[in-house]
């Protein structure tokens, strides 16, 4: 049904095939009236994986107040609440898929790819200059962070495509917090981290993630 409504609002004019798969959600990639790719990921709506793996990024976020006790519409607010991530960290400078709408459990947004095919991620195709790769990332963290108001809190090798030319564009953002949610500085210091132990496994010379957590924290509270 948010298919066609979609589809009726002139959003989306063609549907293909699922190009990825996970216990949450299907994207599959489309078409828009002007012949632009799409990717349209539609949330499960009957799945206990999503109350479990997701709780964390729930609690103490106000946005979801209320409806603990209503997965169908816990599902609907997640789905609001990527669409919204990804316009706040575009407006940021962060390269993210442009979210286009949203309709209930569906998101369509840019499709990173070409002709049905998803770029790779990170994890499958190095970039060929990691320095520079590893100093995108970290111009992205600290873009989220500090202007966005957001932390991505899953961030890691398997949310981070390498689309032509090697440019780096960060995906998944459904688990994004606000900077001011209870956990929001544990999930910064993991998502640090993990980026982190992903160059160094490259080679890269990352130095102390601690060094450039304290760097965007004392940032935030000076407000620079």
């Amino acid at each position: 049904m948010s298919i066609y409504r979609l589809m009726n609002r002139g959003v989306i004019s063609k549907l293909y095939g699922a190009v990825a798969s996970g216990k949450e959600a299907k994207v599959y990639w489309g078409k828009g009236p002007g012949g632009e790719d799409l990717a349209v990921k539609i949330f499960y709506v009957q799945t206990a994986s999503f109350r479990g793996g997701r709780l964390k990024y729930i609690l103490g976020d106000p946005r979801f107040e209320g409806l603990k006790g209503d997965f169908r519409k816990l599902v609907y607010a997640w789905c609001q609440k990527e669409y919204r991530n990804l316009a706040r960290a575009l407006e940021a400078g962060v390269r993210v898929p442009r979210p286009y709408a949203v309709e209930r459990n569906v998101l369509v947004m840019e499709f990173i790819g070409k002709d049905g095919v998803p770029a790779p991620l990170i994890k499958d195709k190095v970039p060929e200059d990691p320095v520079r790769a590893f100093s995108e990332v970290k111009e992205y963290l600290k873009r989220l962070y500090l202007y966005a108001k957001l932390v991505h809190a899953d961030l890691s090798e398997y949310n981070i495509l390498v689309d032509e030319g090697d440019r780096l564009v960060i995906i998944d953002l459904g688990s994004a917090v606000l900077s001011s949610h209870p956990q929001a500085v544990e999930f910064l210091r993991s998502d640090v981290r993990n980026i982190y132990r992903f160059f160094s496994g490259l080679g890269v010379e990352t130095g102390d993630p601690e060094d450039f957590l304290r760097e965007l924290l004392s940032r935030q509270l000076s407000g620079t």
